[in-house]
């Protein structure tokens, strides 16, 4: 259909050919100059948020995949936004004030409307700490109970390491938490016009939530769901709930995930490189220390699974997700 269109038309044929020279030459070009550019010892362009629409009024802001910097503001996961008919419902507020202006320019890149809704998916730092910036501008903070719990558990441990990634950024942010408190573990609740359920995981880290946008198909997924890397498992987390909840997102069925990291995707990737991933852990290293076999024997039996070894992060992350699962079955099997 393209190459008809261009055929009746060469001014979309030229205008084809120059976006192709930008995408394939110019553009990694200007990128390769850049990084020249930069001062010795400096590895990453900084990272602008952009949003990117998913369907029917609601947005997605895709992070890079890295650890926390400054060059990315502590951005390093994914955020998204509905616009309603009053205002502008946030799914997650960065990681600082500082990051949390960097979200609100992104929104009004797309619309004028006001940030009015503020909800938090998690308690891991980039998931909360923009709170008090919107607050301030007179959002309204929402999230579960469990979500707080942790929050108020782990604040000023948050801040204390985030400064180590992003220094000064961390300038007036202020640990805030929400007021408009959901009981969970799984409620229907309306924001903004908007009809959501509100899930209680607690997988990746204690309190961890997914928001599912039934009338749009829509499934924010928070840290259940990473894909183009590896997902990490933490000390605090619990494989045997990811696996569950991603059973729960199988019956919701979503056209749409948006996962804690990685791209916009659908329900089949998803389950490739996360919920496949789960119950690879479970089957094969929570039950090889089910059967009490050798730690060390397990982890080099199961240590280059093909259907993961692609992702990025693997190197660094798949032993010690397997030692973490192994050490939990071992203890609680």
């Amino acid at each position: 259909m393209l190459f008809h269109r261009a055929i009746r038309n060469p001014v979309f044929a030229l205008a084809t050919r120059t976006r192709t020279l930008w995408q394939n030459l110019l553009l990694p070009l200007l990128t390769l100059l850049a990084v020249l550019a930069m001062p010795a010892g400096a590895t990453e362009l900084p990272y602008h948020p952009s949003a990117l629409a998913v369907t029917d009024n609601v947005y997605a802001i895709i992070g890079p995949l890295g650890q926390r910097s400054e060059a990315n503001a502590g951005l390093n996961a994914n955020y998204g936004f509905v616009v309603a008919a009053d205002g502008v419902i946030l799914i997650d507020s960065g990681a600082s004030a500082h990051s949390a202006a960097l979200l609100e320019r992104t929104v009004h890149a797309v619309t004028p409307k006001p940030i009015r809704w503020v909800l938090n998916t998690g308690a891991q730092d980039h998931r909360w700490l923009g709170n008090d910036y919107f607050a301030r501008k007179g959002a309204e903070v929402h999230a579960l109970a469990a979500t707080v719990h942790t929050q108020r558990a782990v604040a000023e441990q948050q801040l204390n390491n985030l400064r180590g990634f992003v220094g000064t950024q961390l300038r007036d942010t202020v640990p805030r938490h929400a007021i408009a408190l959901h009981p969970g573990p799984d409620v229907e609740v309306r924001i903004g016009g908007v009809r959501l359920r509100w899930v209680d995981i607690s997988a990746h880290y204690p309190g961890d939530s997914m928001i599912l946008l039934p009338e749009q198909s829509v499934a924010f997924t928070g840290d259940l769901v990473y894909v183009d890397r590896l997902l990490g498992v933490l000390p605090q987390s619990d494989v045997r709930k990811a696996h569950a909840a991603f059973a729960r997102l199988r019956q919701f069925a979503p056209k749409y995930t948006v996962p804690g990291h990685g791209r916009v995707t659908d329900l089949a990737r998803a389950q490739r490189e996360s919920g496949d991933y789960y119950a690879f852990l479970i089957d094969n290293v929570g039950a090889a220390a089910r059967n009490l076999d050798a730690l060390t024997e397990t982890l080099d039996r199961f240590a280059n699974p093909s259907q993961f070894r692609a992702l990025r992060n693997f190197p660094e992350l798949h032993r010690a997700n397997m030692n973490r699962v192994f050490v939990d079955f071992e203890s609680r099997p």
